[in-house]
Order: structure tokens, then C-alpha cells, then sequence
């Protein structure tokens, strides 16, 4: 595309992008915005090497005036998105660029790559926070993804409200709380579990988490208690009946004086099995392949579409698609959130007209778009703690269905407003 724009003289028009999900996947009430940071850290080093272009020419993709386009871009235009964090419905334009089309447009599968894996991560990884209630939900599922998709799924995980990650490279890179405990085969390759527990504690101390569904459970819980004393941190169930299971361990760990010791439960679980825990005393979770995998929504199914473009006299204008089942709504879109009197959200407001002066500080409404990028400067970077905190915040603005994990409506509506016209549902 690029190399045909360059042709035919419209790569330097100014064009605006928006990138938004026509509905929420498997009738989830709310999505959860995430890879912001991660968009905006791979936008700054966003090039293309000698030997890039080389391919490129060699493989015959591009020609020679797009080859010196390559070598020279950088992005130059502005970017304002949903912050970090935030949630969205269906037709909110998480992301919109403003920029020459050429810039713009090579940008697509950089921000869509990013934005439904991470995006879809945390839409599951809320809903398993929530299922929770309160109990801290650990993160461990590099052994079930892309090496480089696990470091950024533990990222959106923790954004989405979990505790920690088990992928030691994600709090390298950014900060992540890392936790984690031994594997059956550091029991299965020492003589008997006794001795297993001497060794992980007198390197990890009384605190760490032991693993005792090996064997025999109860004789394990015993042998833990033994080897690490009644301070013991707490001990890991990975398999069967994770109720019942836990009950029983409970009850084992009481008679031995080891009340404070947590129980961590782990095995395939997902948001649902989680929910049906919460009269079981289990003290925490360990989720690996349903976050990394979004829980069965493997993609948040964003598009990117271009919504306006400069005309021949340089005036913007509305363009639209109107394909068969993927028509689009033409003209840069602006968003705000519909408040009631007691903070709760009401509509999800997307409009072509910007907000009227002050109209996003009065009560009833919050501006839901922030600039990140202004004339090629990045702008909005911001710690991975806020996009966390923002989560949160976000979430408990939701009415009460939103938490709902059975399927149904997005939570508030999504009111289009284009040309004059209002509109109920997504773009």
C-alpha cells in the first residue's frame, strides 16, 4: 500500500485511523484496555534496518522511492487513545491516528498485535480477579504461550488486577511482582518428599510453598509441617477434587498447629472454576493456560479502520466502508462515559463532534480519550502501577451486572453519535 500511495501521490495525505472491537467476543459485559505501554515502547523504536529494506527490494514488495521512504520513517503524526487500563465497550476507538497515510497505515499490525493479545488477556484475567474475591491470583502460564506472548500476557495480567507472575523476564522488564514454587519433578527427583522439603526450605526458608499432591496428600501435609515448622508459607493442591481436597488440608494443617499456612490452588483453572471455589478454603490461585490463551478469547477482535482522510481542497472528511456485515461510521470519533449521580457508569458516549468546552469535567461524564503521541513526541507514558490502579477504578465504576460471568450485553450501551444522528450499539 505504501509503495502504490507513494505512486499515486495520496502517501502524504492526511488520514485518521481508529481502531475499535465491533463487539465484545464470547458476550463478555466489558473489555479491558491493555498494551498501551507496550504499543508506545515498540512505536518509539519503530524502524526499518539496511537489511530490512534489502528484503524488502529484494523480495520485490517495495521500489526504490518506498525503499527511501522506509529508510527514513519515523512516525510524525499524533496518537490519542483510551488509557491504559480503562475499559471498553463495543465501538469505542481505544486508539485513533492522526497522521500522513503512508505513516499511518504501517502502523496496523504493530497496534493490532499488541492491543488484542494484550487487550484480550486482561478482558480474562479481570474476570478471574473478580471470580476471586479478593484472593490473590498468581500468574503462570509461560509454559502454555509464545515465549515473548508470556512475558506480555504476566504484563496485562497484573495490569488486570493480578498479584504476581511466575515469568521472572516480565519483572525484569517491567517491574512485575514474581512468585513462584517447585514442580513435581524437584519432588519426583529426590528419594522421598521429606527430604524434597528440607532442601526447598533450607534454600527458600519456612515461607516458601510447598507441593503436596505428589503422592499421598495428608501424609504430605505432614511432612511438610515437620520439615518446615508451623510458620510453613503454604502449600500447593494441583490436582483432583480442588474442594475437597483443600478441606481436608485444611483441616490436616489446623490439627498441627499450621493455621496460618495459605492454601494455593492450581490445575487449569479458569475464571468459572475459580467462582466455584469461593466456598472452599483456598487462600489463593495459580492461572496458566486460560489467561494465557484469554480464556477461550484468544484475540480482543479490534480492527483499525481508516474513518477520514484529506480531500483536494485539504479539508478532512468522513470516509466510510459500508461492506456487507462490516459497514463503519465515517469521521474521527471522540468518547466520553455517562455517569449517574452516584459515579456509576450509564452509556458509553462515541461521537464525531469533539466535547463541548468543560463538557468532560462536569458531572455526569468522564473524556475517556488522552493524548500519546503529539507530532511524532511521545507523550503518554505513564508507570505500569497507574494503568493497574486505573483498572480497578474503572471496574468498580461498572454497574454490578458488569461482574456477571455468565454471557450477555455489554454492560452500559455504546451511543453513537455521527452526522447529527444518535445511534444505539456498536460501530
Amino acid at each position: 500500500m505504501v509503495r502504490a500511495a507513494l505512486g499515486s501521490g495520496v502517501a502524504h495525505r492526511r488520514t485518521v485511523f481508529e481502531m475499535f472491537a465491533r463487539q465484545l467476543p464470547g458476550g463478555r459485559r466489558y473489555g479491558v484496555v491493555a498494551g498501551t505501554g507496550r504499543f508506545l515502547e515498540a512505536l518509539a523504536g519503530f524502524r526499518f534496518s539496511a537489511g530490512e529494506i534489502d528484503y524488502l527490494t529484494g523480495a520485490g514488495v517495495i521500489d526504490e522511492p518506498a525503499a527511501d521512504f522506509l529508510e527514513s520513517y519515523r512516525f510524525g503524526g499524533s496518537i490519542w487513545g483510551y488509557a491504559e487500563g480503562d475499559c471498553y465497550f463495543p465501538g469505542s476507538p481505544i486508539l485513533v491516528v492522526d497522521a500522513p497515510f503512508a505513516e499511518a497505515v504501517v502502523l496496523e499490525t504493530l497496534a493490532l498485535s499488541v492491543f488484542n493479545h494484550d487487550c484480550a488477556i486482561a478482558s480474562a484475567g479481570s474476570r478471574m480477579v473478580t471470580a476471586a474475591g479478593g484472593r490473590p491470583v498468581i500468574e503462570m502460564g509461560s509454559r502454555r504461550t509464545h515465549e515473548l506472548a508470556a512475558v506480555a500476557a504476566a504484563r496485562a495480567a497484573y495490569v488486570a488486577g493480578f498479584a504476581s507472575t511466575s515469568n521472572l523476564r516480565a519483572g525484569i522488564d517491567y517491574g512485575v511482582p514474581t512468585a513462584g514454587t517447585s514442580a513435581h519433578a524437584f519432588t519426583l527427583v529426590h528419594d522421598d518428599e521429606r527430604q524434597a522439603f528440607t532442601a526447598q526450605v533450607k534454600a527458600l526458608g519456612a515461607g516458601t510453598t510447598l507441593l503436596v499432591d505428589t503422592y499421598d496428600v495428608a501424609q504430605a501435609v505432614r511432612a511438610a509441617v515437620e520439615r518446615a515448622g508451623v510458620g510453613l508459607g503454604a502449600v500447593r493442591i494441583d490436582s483432583g477434587d480442588i474442594a475437597a481436597v483443600a478441606k481436608a488440608v485444611r483441616a490436616e494443617l489446623d490439627s498441627l498447629g499450621a493455621t496460618g499456612t495459605r492454601i494455593v490452588a492450581t490445575g487449569d483453572l479458569d475464571e468459572h472454576s475459580i467462582a466455584q471455589l469461593a466456598s472452599a478454603p483456598v487462600d489463593g490461585y495459580g492461572v496458566g493456560t486460560a489467561l494465557v490463551t484469554g480464556s477461550g478469547m484468544p484475540t480482543a477482535a479490534l480492527v483499525y479502520k481508516l474513518v477520514a482522510r484529506q480531500d483536494g481542497s485539504g479539508q478532512l472528511r468522513a470516509v466510510a466502508k459500508n461492506s456487507t456485515g462490516k459497514p463503519t461510521i465515517g469521521g474521527r470519533k471522540w468518547a466520553i462515559r455517562g455517569l449517574d449521580v452516584s459515579g456509576t457508569a450509564t452509556a458509553e458516549v462515541v461521537s464525531t463532534s469533539p466535547p463541548g468546552d468543560g463538557e468532560g469535567a462536569a458531572p455526569g461524564h468522564r473524556v475517556l480519550l488522552r493524548r500519546l503521541v503529539a507530532d511524532g513526541e511521545i507523550v503518554g507514558r505513564e508507570p505500569l502501577g497507574a494503568a493497574r490502579d486505573r483498572h480497578k477504578h474503572a471496574l468498580g465504576e461498572l454497574p454490578a451486572e458488569a461482574l456477571r460471568l455468565s454471557a450477555g450485553l455489554p454492560a452500559i450501551p455504546t451511543v453513537m453519535k455521527a452526522n447529527g444522528h444518535e445511534s444505539h450499539g456498536p460501530a
